[in-house]
């Protein structure tokens, strides 16, 4: 077991990461302004905190269409944000920049001292809408140490969600180079927000890696994460802890203005249990 990973969270299994999906930030069309956005995170903070997860992961969720690399101004809304969000969380915390802006997620980690990062495509090569993306742990790993970031820790994620695969293999094939290349924990996700991983596929990885570290990265719910957990570690949980049902049109399952359910969040730590 990476030694990263377990100083994070003090233990092997049973991991719940909750994920703070920001609103549309500035520069997109449907920005509330920070205000109503630190209002709704720490809304969701609370929520997350009194049902018992075990750290907490921001995120631009909303800014659709998405960037390859954000905007100045993406960075500075997240590191606001994540900061005022650090002061009153008493998790561990995590950052994601979508879409794959790893200089991003780093330099604010290190700003607001979070403790690790999500990087959609470490290893892989594949075509998304904004672009294709070609995986580079070098630079990851060189960029890291630039800044000093080297404690933060790189959750990767491999065969990612919204994406098509260019440089098709076998998922374990990905899950063992991210591994050789310095990922701290491997992310496996459905193709979708909402759906969950094949389990044949969560399987394969497992026999693969042996005890390295599994987190799930899409579609858990309280129906399907006992069968999800007899492979994976953990999980970065969001939209199904979401308050009402799914909205027709939404790219993101739900909306933005559904806030976290604290007795969601409750529920599915009891499957755990």
């Amino acid at each position: 077991m990476p030694s990263k990973f377990y100083k994070i969270f003090k233990k092997k299994n049973g991991i719940i990461i909750g994920a703070i999906h920001f609103p549309p930030l500035s520069g997109y069309p449907e920005f509330p302004g920070l205000k109503i956005a630190l209002n709704n995170a720490l809304e969701d903070l609370k929520s997350f905190e009194s049902g018992g997860v075990d750290a907490v992961i921001i995120e631009n969720n909303y800014d659709t269409p998405h960037k390859i690399s954000v905007s100045p101004e993406t960075i500075n809304d997240m590191k606001f944000l994540g900061g005022e969000i650090a002061s009153s969380a008493k998790l561990t915390m995590g950052v994601s920049v979508l879409w794959n802006d790893y200089k991003a997620a780093l330099s604010i980690a290190k700003a607001i001292k979070a403790k690790f990062i999500r990087i959609p495509v470490f290893v892989d090569k594949v075509k998304t809408n904004y672009r294709i993306v070609t995986g580079s742990p070098e630079d990851v790993l060189k960029y890291r140490k630039k800044i000093g970031a080297e404690n933060v820790a790189l959750f990767a994620d491999i065969q990612v969600k919204h994406a098509e695969l260019l440089n098709k293999r076998p998922i374990e094939e990905s899950a063992m180079e991210a591994i050789k290349a310095g990922a701290d924990a491997i992310i496996i996700t459905g193709k979708w927000t909402g759906d969950a991983p094949e389990l044949s596929k969560l399987m394969a990885v497992r026999k693969a890696v042996g005890d390295f570290p599994i987190l799930v990265g899409s579609g858990t719910d309280k129906n399907n994460i006992s069968e999800l957990f007899k492979y994976a570690n953990g999980a970065i949980v969001s939209t199904s802890l979401k308050e009402g049902s799914s909205k027709k049109g939404e790219i993101n399952v739900k909306t933005w203005q559904q806030r976290i359910s604290q007795a969601k969040v409750k529920d599915l730590i009891e499957r755990i249990k």
